[in-house]
């Protein structure tokens, strides 16, 4: 299972970084939300995919499952969650004010 998950995060990040080099302010918008999802899944899978009790402490319990990852992943989700919005307020901003999502306009050097 961890060989297919660390596959498919690689996929994302794939995407994610073909996304960005792409002109489209839009297409960078959703690369950057593709390697923050790949980076959760990096994370989940660095913590091994093993199933157990809660992590609750007790006599007779000798398999529960590390609260680490998930709560690494949870915190990485709020903050690629309110960079994703930023970026999203940004361009729409930066559409409104120049007209143009085409990253080669916006820097002002039109070499099409």
């Amino acid at each position: 299972m961890e060989l297919i998950m660390s596959v498919l995060a690689g996929l994302l990040f794939t995407a994610g970084v073909y996304l960005l080099l792409q002109r489209q302010v839009l297409k960078i918008v959703f690369g950057t939300a593709l390697l923050s999802h790949g980076a959760h899944l990096l994370i989940l899978t660095m913590g091994k995919l093993n199933r157990g009790q809660p992590p609750i402490l007790e006599k007779g319990i000798e398999h529960y499952a590390d609260p680490l990852p998930q709560a690494l992943i949870l915190t990485s989700i709020v903050i690629s969650f309110g960079v994703t919005s930023f970026l999203l307020v940004l361009a729409y901003r930066a559409y409104k004010t120049n007209k143009t999502d085409n990253m080669e306009q916006l820097r002002g050097s039109d070499h099409d």
